[in-house]
């Protein structure tokens, strides 16, 4: 057994977490092609489920099909509410193989998709049936990474139930190839600037369109080469940057975010409650310093089966 907060040294796992990202991008953007747009690009996101990372039903024509990365048996699954059935293994191949094997799995299904092959949010970006240099899959590392979203994604629904404004789900963004939770004030924002690397300024600006406190997690990346739990404003208020949150947590001016190393959070005493105070502060940091209402958005954590007070 993995410990409940498995280590996740991004470096160790770097060339596998590169071929994952690109993967759950080809299955996010057949979500995307298929899906109506919602708020913030809301439809677009994976979930964590009990064995790894899913759609969630996808409509097609009056049916539907849903498809999930499993990180215990290292499959990829396809099924549709006519009762298809259709896997494929996960294991080192190119994101070319995995590409090409996947549109076969969905044209055996019936499912008629076309997506755009360019990955997003990624350096150097290469067609997805071109691309024969990412190509590894460690098992473990694949299973562990699951595992702390995992982790990540029943702290942020408990943290979730102490909102009443508009608030996201826990989602996973396969762009940045992050877990993410968002609460908004209810006001509009000031329009974007965009420059996003790899997003286009029309998706930026639709997301950002209302203030928000957002927090997630992400496993690293070459430029910041480590696990890490992060939260931001937009826009960033007066002051945000030089308020008081969990300790073990700071500032990240290269970034513009609150940073909590998850090294940090694994040596904790207590992990989920050091994250659930780092999620807290944070965005009361936001909150305060952007004048929220906080009295009428804010209310206690949920406790199951028990209805909230009014």
């Amino acid at each position: 057994m993995t410990s409940v907060w498995p280590d996740l040294p991004y470096m160790a796992w770097r060339d596998t977490a590169a071929s994952l990202q690109l993967r759950t991008q080809i299955v996010g953007k057949i979500r995307l092609a298929l899906t109506p747009w919602l708020n913030h690009g809301w439809q677009v996101p994976l979930y964590v489920t009990a064995h790894g990372l899913g759609t969630s039903p996808i409509p097609f024509g009056r049916e539907n099909v849903e498809i999930e990365f499993d990180f215990i048996a290292h499959r990829l699954l396809i099924r549709t509410s006519r009762g298809d059935d259709r896997s494929l293994a996960l294991q080192p191949q190119s994101v070319a193989d995995f590409y090409r094997r996947v549109f076969a799995l969905l044209n055996d299904v019936d499912v008629a998709v076309t997506i755009n092959e360019l990955p997003n949010e990624v350096p150097d970006p290469v067609q997805f049936s071109e691309d024969w240099i990412h190509a590894a899959y460690d098992a473990d590392a694949a299973h562990r990474f699951w595992r702390a979203l995992m982790q990540a994604d029943r702290v942020f629904k408990l943290f979730r139930s102490g909102f009443l404004g508009k608030s996201s789900p826990s989602h996973f963004f396969w762009g940045s190839f992050d877990l993410a939770a968002t609460r908004f004030s209810g006001r509009q924002a000031p329009l974007h600037p965009g420059g996003v690397p790899g997003l286009p300024d029309a998706v930026t600006r639709e997301a950002y369109s209302h203030e928000v406190s957002s927090a997630g997690f992400w496993p690293g990346s070459d430029t910041f080469p480590q696990a890490a739990f992060y939260s931001y404003a937009y826009p960033e208020p007066p002051g945000f940057r030089d308020a008081s949150v969990t300790p073990g947590a700071f500032f990240d001016t290269a970034l513009g975010e609150f940073i909590l190393p998850y090294e940090t959070l694994c040596a904790a005493a207590d992990p989920d409650a050091l994250l659930l105070d780092f999620l807290s502060t944070t965005y009361a940091a936001a909150a305060d310093r952007g004048g929220w209402d906080r009295a009428s958005l804010e209310c206690g954590f949920g406790t199951p089966g028990e209805p909230r007070p009014i």
